[in-house]
């Protein structure tokens, strides 16, 4: 069941994504529209429901296809306030070593990669379960 809703929530965030891709003015509606607040909450679910389910010692992976601060870093650090029983694990990029944040999350962003035509926003956080 969590895997299926983990699937649907990804489905949705995908034709989100989709549909603000190329069009500048949809992201004001997007924040505007609070369903930016609306995806924030589901993604806290979704990730307290994943974490319940990792094993001490198990790790997890949060990502999403976003450049909102909202919906990456800040997801991660309002989950890591509740969870003490968690912890970032920095991950290690070499090809790309700018994508890699100062706490060791992967960050992505348009304007990487240019020469070879960009790349997507995309956020990424490894979390380990301590105990």
């Amino acid at each position: 069941e969590l895997r299926e809703r983990l699937e649907a929530a990804r489905a949705a965030e995908r034709q989100t994504a989709g549909r603000l891709l190329g069009e500048p003015g949809l992201s004001q509606w997007y924040r505007a529209g609070r369903r930016l607040d609306r995806l924030t909450a589901l993604q806290d679910r979704l990730l307290a429901g994943a974490a319940d389910a990792t094993a001490p010692g198990g790790r997890l992976v949060y990502a999403c296809c976003s450049l909102e601060p909202e919906e990456g870093p800040e997801r991660i650090a309002a989950f890591l306030a509740t969870r003490p029983d968690f912890a970032l694990e920095p991950v290690a990029f070499p090809d790309l070593p700018e994508a890699v944040s100062p706490d060791g999350a992967l960050r992505t962003l348009p304007s990487m990669l240019s020469g070879q035509g960009g790349m997507d926003g995309f956020y990424a956080a490894r979390l380990v379960r301590i105990g």
